[in-house]
């Protein structure tokens, strides 16, 4: 099980940030990361916002989008063929727009989008497109 953040900005930009590990290296996509063993999924939230934007946020100021399913032909650890599920659980939130995000060792950059951009690119993972299909 994992949580993925969709951070909006002021003016409705999302924040996305280019990946350079398995899966989905080299695409843009949400922040997000798994929810370890006998973790509360309240502590998971504000312990992956840290890492992943330098940030802590708390569940509490954020709104479920939604379950998703993610699939990838690779995994984490480069194993050849072995493959990656994962149920994921989307929350948005906002940012306070003084923060300064702080890039983990997962990401080459950080960006805002827009939502019809990110929609139109090919360097945006389908995992990513999919929580903004409605919008």
């Amino acid at each position: 099980m994992s949580i993925d953040l969709i951070v909006r900005n002021e003016e409705g930009h999302v924040l996305l940030g280019k990946r350079v590990n398995r899966p989905a290296r080299g695409y843009w996509f949400v922040p997000g990361g798994s929810i370890r063993k006998n973790e509360r999924i309240v502590d998971a939230f504000e312990r992956i916002s840290r890492d992943e934007l330098g940030n802590p946020l708390e569940q509490k100021d954020a709104r479920l989008v939604g379950i998703f399913e993610h699939f990838y032909d690779d995994n984490f650890l480069g194993e050849d063929n072995v493959s990656t599920h994962y149920v994921v659980m989307a929350y948005e939130c906002r940012l306070d727009p003084a923060a300064r995000i702080v890039l983990d060792g997962q990401h080459s950059e950080v960006k805002w989008w827009n939502v019809e951009e990110l929609l139109d690119s090919a360097s945006v993972h389908v995992n990513t497109k999919a929580y903004f299909a409605k919008d």
